[in-house]
C-alpha cells in the first residue's frame, strides 16, 4: 500500500494546501441538549425496566383523548404486572 501512496499523482497547478486547521465539532443548529438528556434518561430507565409515566401521559393525550389516563401508581403496577405476572396460567418472566 505504501508503494501506491508514493506513486499517487501529486496535484499540479497554482493551488496547494498551505495549512490545515482542525475544525471544532459544533452542535447542529437547533440542537437541544435537554432533549438529548431526556432521551438518555429514558433509555436507561427502559434498560432496567422502569416505564416512563410522562411519555405514557403524552401518548394518552395525543392518541386517546377520550380515555382518562391511569394514575402514576396504577401505571407502575400495571407495568410490573405485565413484566412479572402473578396470575396462575399466565406465562411471563420470572423475577428470580
Amino acid at each position: 500500500m505504501s508503494d501506491f501512496v508514493r506513486r499517487a499523482a501529486r496535484p499540479v497547478g497554482g493551488w496547494q494546501i498551505r495549512a490545515c486547521y482542525p475544525q471544532t465539532p459544533q452542535a447542529p443548529r437547533g440542537f437541544r441538549w435537554r432533549a438529548l438528556w431526556r432521551g438518555v434518561q429514558q433509555s436507561f430507565r427502559l434498560m432496567v425496566g422502569v416505564q416512563d409515566y410522562r411519555n405514557y401521559l403524552r401518548h394518552m393525550r395525543l392518541r386517546h383523548p377520550e380515555v382518562a389516563p391511569m394514575s402514576e401508581r396504577d401505571f407502575h403496577r400495571y407495568c410490573l404486572e405485565a413484566r412479572f405476572p402473578s396470575k396462575a396460567g399466565k406465562l411471563g418472566k420470572c423475577p428470580c
